[in-house]
């Protein structure tokens, strides 16, 4: 049954203004500044697929601001400090969600919550941190965040497209991205290693409703659309602590088909899921007795043949407030 706006409004905020109860840091969660995974990258194989690696990710990569409700990661600072320390601690897929602001520039938001962060901002720390450690790689998801809707923002009118804003911001970085990732008309091949290895590939580029804009990106990708689709699993709405139990398994099923699955294909694997009632945190480290998703997974990953066949490759795993053995447990599933 539908619940009236009302109700759904007063549940919001006795949610926000009513103190949670914290839950414990571990190596799956909110420990990510346990991490230095800086040049993880730097001994493997130039001619290694990419889609064969296993990538610790973040989904909402910047979102550190708006409370409960809205933050996915642990806060380590504004205009990019957290993206930065991140990849200190060796995550390489970010999932970036940008409004269309005054100036034709991109402001980065979760929903309506400004992040206090800039396009510009993401990008100057990417280059930064490539230009340092030149064996990485980093793998971008960008989405136009804003529908207009209730809980959402609005892009600024009067603007150029989503799509020119974007090539003006790769045209003045133009050393930055690999470029026939950036090319509107014409989907890249999935690279190896070697092909990328100082830049930033573009896997998408995805519209505020869903679906890619133009030909930007994977060409695997052509059929990324809100929520799961081919070679992605992203069940975000999780309707209550109690489903944190179903959404673990999708996590496990799409890992295990990725695992078992042909390594020159890349496959994004969400761990993050929310809704009013079960917040981004308690979905990752878990609540009242449910087991979170990410100590779900550090454990999964550790087991032997004697529990499961054992996962060998997590393509790209996107995960909420991780911890730092979850990081370095993904990370070293990759072959030196």
């Amino acid at each position: 049954m539908k619940r009236p706006l009302a109700v759904v409004l007063g549940v919001l905020a006795v949610l926000l203004v009513t103190p949670q109860p914290a839950l414990a840091a571990d190596a799956s969660y909110r420990s990510l500044g346990t991490a230095s995974n800086p040049d993880w990258m730097a001994p493997l194989a130039g001619s290694t697929s990419l889609a064969a690696l296993s990538i610790p990710g973040t989904h909402e990569t910047m979102s550190t601001r708006g409370g409960i409700l809205t933050q996915t990661q642990e806060d380590f600072g504004d205009s990019g400090g957290t993206l930065a320390r991140q990849l200190t601690a060796g995550i390489r897929m970010i999932d970036i969600r940008a409004r269309v602001n005054t100036g034709d520039t991109f402001t980065i938001h979760h929903g309506a919550i400004y992040q206090n962060a800039n396009f510009d901002d993401v990008l100057t720390r990417l280059g930064a941190f490539l230009a340092g450690h030149p064996g990485e790689t980093v793998v971008m998801r960008l989405k136009q965040e804003c529908t207009g809707e209730f809980g959402s923002c609005t892009d600024v009118p009067g603007q150029r497209s989503f799509a020119d804003i974007f090539d003006a911001y790769a045209a003045r970085y133009p050393n930055l991205f690999w470029q026939p990732s950036v090319t509107r008309t014409a989907g890249a091949p999935t690279p190896s290693l070697g092909a990328v290895r100082g830049r930033v590939v573009l896997a998408v580029l995805n519209g505020p409703r869903g679906g890619p804009i133009g030909r930007y990106g994977l060409a695997q990708f052509a059929g990324w659309d809100d929520g799961s689709s081919t070679y992605v699993q992203d069940e975000y709405h999780v309707p209550n602590v109690g489903a944190i139990a179903t959404k673990r398994d999708q996590v496990r099923r799409f890992l295990d088909a990725t695992s078992a699955g042909d390594p020159a294909t890349m496959y994004v694997n969400f761990a993050s899921g929310a809704s009013l009632f079960a917040q981004p945190r308690q979905v990752a480290g878990g609540a009242f007795g449910v087991r979170g998703v990410n100590p779900f997974l550090l454990t999964y990953l550790h087991e032997g043949p004697e529990v499961h066949t054992p996962v060998t490759r997590t393509g790209m795993l996107m995960l909420d407030f991780p911890g730092g053995g979850l990081i370095g447990k993904v990370i070293s599933l990759n072959a030196r």
